[in-house]
């Protein structure tokens, strides 16, 4: 299975971290935030890293080359910022079958697998993590409706009254069919092509979504203080790690 890596971004609210850099190549815990996601992704079986750079991506293609641990890299370029489904449909040409999707902003120390198991069981048209967050929060992300199966049958991006606590995270898992959805999605109220709306569009086309629950953290780095605790706890693991080993 390919993975599509979303390495695009500016990072304006992690300044001064990325006055000199794209926020990808920002490092926590001495290694790029990009590099955490490759390590997950290549645990999880990844063929094929397609990564997708705009802001500054010289200094990302210059960093990881033509490919990363044994993995091929193949780029593609993002010229404007307008929203994930956008970013998503320049790697479409490079996706033929199943494949992953993380946001190259999160760290991960959490059941990835249990959602690329999940697609190559049932084979849905997607999956992905679903955390549950304060309520008065939920509003800062896209929002996810579930029945009893588990099954997505409603997102909503960054309501101002969220039908409940429950949001996407930074990983997926998707077929092909997500591009034809993108290439659907109208501009929303920020002026972006959102991916929650692509989604919502294969909901309602009859296709099955399935929500996976989160276990273990993630964390989306967006501000100085988000890479600051995703280092703390990753080094928090390390020396547990090493405890363990001595004992």
């Amino acid at each position: 299975m390919k993975a599509v890596v979303l390495a695009a971004g500016k990072g304006t609210r992690l300044r001064p971290l990325t006055d000199d850099k794209p926020k990808g190549l920002v490092e926590v815990n001495g290694r790029p935030i990009v590099t955490h996601c490759f390590e997950r992704l290549a645990e999880l079986g990844a063929e094929e890293f397609v990564v997708v750079v705009g802001y500054r991506k010289e200094d990302i293609i210059e960093h990881y080359g033509d490919e990363w641990d044994g993995i091929p890299i193949t780029y593609t370029h993002q010229r404007e910022q307008k929203g994930l489904a956008h970013a998503l449909l320049t790697a479409e040409e490079h996706i033929d079958d199943d494949f992953m999707l993380i946001l190259g902003d999160n760290i991960f120390e959490a059941n990835l697998d249990d959602v690329v198991h999940r697609q190559k069981e049932s084979r849905a048209d997607a999956a992905f993590l679903v955390e549950e967050v304060p309520h008065e929060e939920a509003s800062r992300y896209g929002v996810c409706d579930t029945n009893n199966y588990g099954e997505i049958t409603d997102v909503v991006e960054k309501p101002d009254d969220p039908p409940s606590n429950l949001v996407m995270t930074g990983f997926y898992t998707f077929s092909p069919a997500i591009f034809h959805a993108c290439k659907l999605v109208q501009p929303s109220n920020r002026g972006e092509y959102e991916i929650s709306e692509a989604i919502d569009l294969l909901i309602q086309s009859g296709r099955t979504i399935d929500a996976i629950g989160l276990d273990g953290w993630r964390i989306d780095v967006g501000y100085p203080e988000d890479r600051d605790e995703a280092e703390r706890r990753l080094q928090e693991k390390e020396e547990k790690a090493a405890t363990a080993e001595a004992e």
